[in-house]
């Protein structure tokens, strides 16, 4: 059975559907059957960091609510076999319930080795529907204060799941000697496990204008950093970057 990993954060502007791109494109990579589902109805933008913009005729509340069966539904990857996306609808059902998203996920278990949820920022409506039914999850922040202080927010809405971990993304080295700051201190803030770090990455801006996943590959990046937390999510070791 496969495990369905919400990624979400406290605040927008933290990266978390980069992240979820970009795990997504590595755990491919080791040969794993992933199912992306986007839940951030109000942005949607997960079709764009996974390079399937237009792709999807069908979304996700489609599949909740019995409309459409999940294996027309969801759309492979042109590139990475193995890899699936669930858009998200133009605007929310009303009548779709949390009790519908945990059906779907219990229907995508048996069929995929991850299902990860791009769950929209906060602690709204949207929100409580991403979580419904995950098995763990992973609350990305930045190096900012008001980050950090969010996603402490965040964790204690997830309290009920049994594996939390935070993922750093977007840091930078130079920022973080200047404030006195280091990882250490943002997973005291947080109150998490480290999960992984990621750098701040220009290719990842250039790709998603490019309408392409980040791919990992010539000096290290986010993408080798996501190729990293893949493999951690695996139960292989592999390095953290630590930043002082």
């Amino acid at each position: 059975m496969g495990t369905s990993i919400v990624i979400t954060s406290g605040k927008g502007g933290t990266g978390k559907t980069t992240l979820t791109a970009g795990l997504a494109v590595a755990l491919a990579s080791l040969d794993r059957r992933v199912l992306c589902i986007d839940m951030d109805v109000g942005l949607r933008n997960l079709d764009l960091s996974l390079g399937m913009s237009d792709r999807a005729l069908m979304d996700f509340s489609d599949v909740a609510l019995g409309r459409c069966p999940l294996q027309r539904a969801a759309v492979a990857h042109p590139d990475f076999p193995g890899l699936y996306l669930l858009s998200a609808p133009m605007d929310l059902p009303p009548e779709l319930t949390v009790d519908h998203v945990r059906a779907m996920l219990d229907l995508a278990r048996p069929h995929f080795s991850y299902i990860l949820i791009d769950s929209p920022a906060g602690l709204g409506g949207g929100f409580r529907r991403a979580i419904a039914g995950a098995d763990r999850a992973i609350v990305v922040a930045t190096s900012d204060t008001s980050s950090l202080r969010d996603a402490q927010r965040t964790v204690g809405e997830l309290e009920h799941l049994p594996q939390v971990h935070l993922v750093m993304n977007r840091v930078q080295p130079k920022l973080l000697r200047i404030l006195r700051t280091t990882i250490d201190d943002a997973m005291d803030t947080a109150g998490l496990p480290l999960l992984g770090v990621i750098p701040e990455d220009p290719r990842v801006t250039i790709a998603a204008n490019q309408g392409k996943p980040l791919r990992a590959g010539g000096r290290p990046g986010a993408a080798a950093a996501c190729a990293n937390i893949a493999k951690r999510l695996e139960g292989k070791r592999a390095p953290i970057l630590r930043i002082r």
